[in-house]
């Protein structure tokens, strides 16, 4: 049954989709929707992983036609034919998986496709950063897309929409690679657009997010609307978990105190540089022993990234060591550490994880392609029952495995990337933002996922920008800023406020 909080009247709604069905082969995407945004609204639209909710709004932002229904914009009936035909009525949408072009500046990436063909590069730059200042988006109009970490990027996307002035913004999970200071900078934001008339449809999996910032919602489970123009300030986080996935998800237990065994990682004095050629990090001195997890919590661009680059062999060091499985490992290549024991999860699933123009097989077999082969060639029958095993261990939704990997949502994307990298039992496990933009199930999955490798003696290093997961999660806890360790606490009784104060390189904070 779907709630709703009022009696649907198309003339106070920016947005209102009514009966819309979207089917792909095998799939019903989107079964009979309904979604009605109030002008001038923050407005949320939850569901799981796989729920309907992207196919939906690249309905509302023409990247699909639906194959039934109706779309209104303020009250008039709109048939999109693509993404131009859309934003030229004033809907934007930010991706979840960026649309940027690496070796494009800033300035350069925000106007493509939409300033005129004489302006001046200076003007140009200066125009973006006059917008990115107006809205307390701080990113170098000059700089080139490559040199950003995750959280800038999402603010050049951001970017992107603003410039185009959309009335309607679609944001898909645009506080996944954002701090939580960023994320309060971007709630006040999307408070003043909403407050001048603009209307944003903002989905998210951070309920505590969506309950502070948003004013309604509209929840989908299985393709169908099962809550719209709900009251959030009528409705807990446990009943939006509740309708999102019919029961309330069991966080994971923290982990039972252990007497960790030997060192399996070992970093000595590592020092490396970033993409613009400074230190990313320095004098990065730890250990982590078998059957423990390691957190590193940080604000994102202080080396964290950098750091698991370095230890995964992607990026070089230029000082001190790497030390797996008691064997020095400075100099070795990604293989080698693959086959030593190392499984990695980056944080950039689609741009290191995965090959996007892959099929689902040929990235489910990455990791262990040599044993695929016959002579040079992969035996297909062999490469596609391995990945029909990957998905049914680890929960992958997923149509034709020959179909391309970039088809799947987020988390399937996570699910698969994961389990491949997990089902070598490895001895060391490094993983980044291994749980960002994931539903809720999403997140106690691969958390679940974890805690067994530390309960099966690996070696696990959490790098993570939600503190919530580090504190349940970890043994011990490492705060990075400014690319080095500013202390190191005892999640089991540290409290926010002292992480946090590390975290800004407070002089004032201690390490427990």
């Amino acid at each position: 049954m779907t709630h709703s909080s009022s009696v649907v009247d198309g003339n106070q709604f920016a947005v209102h989709l009514s009966d819309v069905w979207k089917m792909f082969p095998g799939v019903v995407a989107n079964a009979g929707v309904e979604l009605c945004v109030r002008r001038g609204t923050i407005h949320a639209l939850l569901g799981e992983n796989g729920a309907g909710k992207s196919t939906l709004m690249n309905v509302l932002a023409g990247v699909y036609r639906p194959d039934r229904g109706q779309l209104k914009l303020h009250g008039q009936v709109h048939s999109f034919r693509n993404p131009a035909d859309a934003l030229s009525a004033g809907v934007g949408m930010v991706h979840q998986e960026f649309r940027l072009i690496p070796s494009f500046s800033v300035a350069e990436n925000v106007v493509l496709g939409s300033a005129p063909s004489l302006i001046q590069p200076r003007q140009l730059e200066a125009e973006v950063a006059a917008m990115a200042k107006k809205f307390g988006l701080r990113v170098d109009p000059t700089q080139p897309l490559w040199q950003l970490s995750m959280g800038e990027r999402q603010k050049v996307e951001i970017l992107k929409v603003l410039w185009r002035d959309a009335s309607v913004l679609i944001l898909d999970e645009p506080t996944t690679v954002l701090t939580p200071s960023e994320v309060d900078e971007l709630a006040e934001i999307l408070r003043r657009m909403a407050q001048d008339g603009r209307s944003i449809i903002f989905i998210s999996h951070k309920l505590h997010e969506v309950s502070g910032i948003c004013s309604e919602a509209t929840v989908l489970r299985q393709g169908k609307t099962v809550a719209t123009s709900l009251d959030m300030a009528a409705t807990d986080a446990a009943e939006l978990a509740r309708l999102m996935v019919g029961s309330s998800p069991v966080a994971p237990d923290r982990p039972e105190v252990a007497t960790p065994g030997d060192p399996l990682l070992e970093l000595t004095e590592l020092r490396a540089s970033g993409d613009r050629g400074i230190d990313a990090f320095s004098n990065i001195t730890f250990q982590v022993n078998s059957g423990e997890i390691v957190g590193i919590a940080g604000v994102a661009g202080n080396g964290q990234r950098e750091l698991a680059d370095v230890i995964a062999g992607l990026r070089p060091s230029t000082q001190g060591s790497v030390t797996l499985n008691g064997a020095d490992v400075t100099a070795a290549r990604p293989q080698q550490r693959f086959r030593a024991g190392l499984a990695y999860i980056p944080e950039d699933r689609l741009g290191v994880g995965l090959a996007p123009r892959l099929s689902i097989t040929d990235n489910a077999i990455l990791r262990i392609y040599r044993q695929q082969r016959r002579g040079p060639f992969i035996v297909a029958e062999k490469a596609l029952a391995y990945c029909k095993y990957l998905i049914t261990r680890f929960g992958v939704r997923s149509g034709d495995p020959g179909g391309p990997i970039a088809a799947l949502s987020g988390g399937n994307l996570q699910r698969l990337l994961v389990g491949r990298e997990l089902d070598g039992q490895p001895s060391v496990v490094v993983a980044a933002q291994p749980t960002r933009g994931l539903d809720v199930q999403g997140v106690k999955a691969i958390q679940d996922l974890l805690l067994d490798q530390r309960k099966a003696g690996a070696a696990v290093l959490l790098i993570s920008e939600d503190l919530d997961e580090l504190l349940t999660l970890t043994d011990r806890l490492l705060v990075m800023e400014g690319g080095v360790i500013r202390g190191e606490f005892d999640p089991r009784t540290v409290s926010r406020h002292e992480v946090g104060m590390a975290m800004l390189a407070d002089t004032n904070a201690t390490t427990r």
